[in-house]
């Protein structure tokens, strides 16, 4: 391209920044905690801002010694130019944290050669006093793209005074241990992570659009399984600026933007004589959106993964497939309703808003805790712009510190995202080895000590010390926690199934229930068999009672009785007596019911004939009142 095109189109690019947002742009530091835990004289809490590069121990923590080295304090060159290595050289030693000054390179050549040392991280003394900012990767060019890829420490900038803060400790010879926070640099209110992606479809800008390319590709099956599950919701977005009037007849705007200058993008091989257009990636951009609306209308926001990669691979720019056609057929492959898509699109020639575009040139303005989006590619989880490499390990790792604790998908619980505190020594909570029962609940950002819910068995307690099952069904899980024994075939046991909780020894015998119930002698305790003719021995949770000769034992009375009729007359006498009792008892009744029952029908009967001829009785007693008068 010719240097005055350049030069021409570099000043329109820049009228647009200057007046696309129309608002006063904000950029917003992402910050890391870190606290000094030694010396005394500098414990406490500071702020750092998180290195856009490299990869962010998001969810989790660093605990570490600073080391500020001797030569080479601003880490422009390769270490081992001064026969220096940080690598912890003894088991168990805490990992090296490089000190280094800024100035002299870029931030990203100072962590990739502090890591080459063996550093596992960097924190960069700012060399004013100045707010904190945000260090960036620089462009990308083919000489640096292979050591941004490869930066896998966390870095972080710190402010001048703190920093000499720090120097000042060392050089007086005090050991500076420090621990970095990561957990809340995402907000996590829910058990939903909501995410952006800034990208683009353009596939000619470099080694920037291969990492976007790459991400998307190897993202897309844990993105899909996230948002299938409801665990996210996932929103694509596109940058495009628009033409200042005084440019949109200029042959520039017209190759870059659609609508009349309203939308552009810049030319993807930056000349205009070749190749494809600005309007061109503008397009794609926005059919790429359209699909992505159209999809989520269907419940399917998901497929826009599918669309995304396989419009990488069927139409890129390098085989000249990057066309309405192509990127149609990919519609059609996906079974996506194509009239609908067009519809959303709109005509590119109008010379009006297009409603798809213009909510994404407001959505490019930062808001709350966001700042605004200027770079490609940006991720945005949560409403706070991630820092760090764009790889797949690395922001599935930031996403899942987006979630509240306990509500993380099995995504985030994988061995190659996280790090099971519950493995060691059972993260400290309460747990039954028997059973296989614990407490300890695995979380992206830690362990909680909870008591659980098994098979429907649930457990009550604080967790860390105690746990106790309770309801009707607790004795299936360990017995209930409470003791249980076989001795010779026969089981016993202190769980009492009609009880919801509480353990109690068993007839028999004695002890707490939980971890011991004893037998009882009942015959060294004289708690039976003790009449004069009884022989005890005791037995595993009883006794056995025998009687002298052929006398039998009756255990409800703890005395012995013949088993023949003549062997025991007292027995038997008993026995007759009491029968015959009852059955004197039962004639009399009986008599006395016959008697009772005579009389009153007797007197009913009388009753009755007196009413229809006079009885002796009634001529005595007329008699005796004609007397009386």
């Amino acid at each position: 391209m010719a240097q005055g095109k350049w030069q021409e189109l570099l000043a329109i690019i820049g009228v647009v920044l200057v007046f696309n947002l129309r608002v006063q742009a904000t950029f917003m530091v992402e910050k890391n905690s870190l606290s000094v835990t030694s010396p005394e004289s500098l414990k406490g809490n500071y702020d750092s801002a998180i290195g856009n590069f490299g990869i962010p121990q998001y969810g989790g923590t660093m605990v570490g010694s600073v080391t500020y080295p001797k030569e080479g304090t601003n880490a422009c060159k390769s270490f081992s130019v001064f026969n220096m290595n940080f690598k912890t050289s003894r088991t168990g030693g805490l990992p090296v944290v490089l000190l280094v000054d800024r100035g002299d390179c870029y931030f990203a050549l100072k962590v990739w050669n502090a890591q080459n040392a063996g550093a596992a991280a960097v924190l960069v003394a700012d060399d004013k006093d100045e707010p904190l900012i945000t260090m960036d990767s620089p462009e990308e060019d083919n000489a640096s793209a292979d050591y941004l890829q490869n930066i896998t420490i966390p870095s972080a900038l710190i402010e001048k005074k703190f920093g000499d803060r720090l120097k000042k400790a060392l050089s007086a010879g005090d050991m500076v241990n420090i621990n970095l926070d990561w957990r809340e640099s995402l907000p996590h209110p829910d058990d939903r992570v909501e995410y952006e992606f800034w990208t683009n479809s353009n596939d000619e800008c470099g080694p920037k659009c291969d990492t976007q390319m790459d991400f998307v590709k190897n993202f897309k099956g844990a993105a899909q399984i996230l948002e299938r599950g409801g665990y996210t919701q996932f929103t694509p977005h596109y940058i495009t600026w628009y033409c200042p009037e005084a440019f949109i007849l200029s042959k520039q705007c017209k190759s870059q933007c659609i609508n009349h200058g309203r939308y552009c993008t810049p030319d993807p091989e930056q000349d205009f004589s070749q190749g494809y257009d600005g309007k061109d990636v503008v397009l794609q951009n926005l059919r790429h959106l359209c699909v992505f609306k159209i999809s989520t209308d269907l419940k399917k926001p998901w497929v826009w993964w599918d669309y995304a990669t396989d419009f990488q691979i069927r139409c890129p720019m390098k085989e000249k497939k990057y066309s309405t056609d192509c990127a149609e057929e990919v519609v059609k492959s996906l079974g996506l309703p194509l009239d609908k898509i067009q519809h959303c699109m709109g005509d590119p020639d109008a010379d009006a808003e297009n409603p798809v575009l213009k909510k994404e040139q407001e959505a490019q303005v930062g808001h709350g805790s966001r700042g605004d989006v200027t770079i490609l590619p940006t991720l945005i989880i949560n409403n706070r712009q991630y820092r760090g490499k764009l790889d797949k390990g690395a922001v599935l790792k930031a996403i899942c510190a987006g979630f509240q604790e306990t509500t993380e998908p099995s995504a985030c619980l994988s061995d190659e995202v996280e790090t099971n505190e519950c493995l060691s020594n059972n993260g400290g909570c309460w747990q039954n080895t028997k059973a296989n029962v614990t407490a300890c609940k695995d979380t992206f950002r830690g362990r909680i000590c909870e008591c659980p819910l098994v098979e429907g068995v649930r457990f009550q307690g604080d967790g860390y010390n105690h746990c106790e099952a309770v309801g009707l069904e607790r004795c299936k899980i360990d017995n209930g926690g409470c003791w249980e024994n076989t001795h010779e075939g026969t089981s016993f046991s202190a769980c009492l199934i009609l009880q919801e909780k509480g353990c109690k020894c068993p007839r028999g015998f004695t002890g707490n229930g939980i971890d011991s119930c004893e037998d009882i002698d009942e015959c060294k305790e004289k708690l039976a068999c003790q009449c004069p003719e009884c022989k005890c021995t005791n037995t595993y949770g009883s006794y056995n009672c025998q009687c002298q000769g052929d006398l039998l034992y009756m255990m409800q009375h703890d005395t012995c009785i013949s088993k023949k009729g003549t062997s025991s007359r007292l027995g038997w006498s008993v026995v007759f007596l009491v029968l015959a009792g009852l059955a004197i008892a039962g004639v009399a009744g009986y008599v006395l019911y016959k008697y009772r029952l005579r009389s009153y029908m007797d007197s009913e009967i009388r009753a009755i004939m007196a009413q229809y001829m006079p009885l002796d009785s009634q001529n005595d007693i007329h008699q005796h009142l004609q007397e009386d008068i």
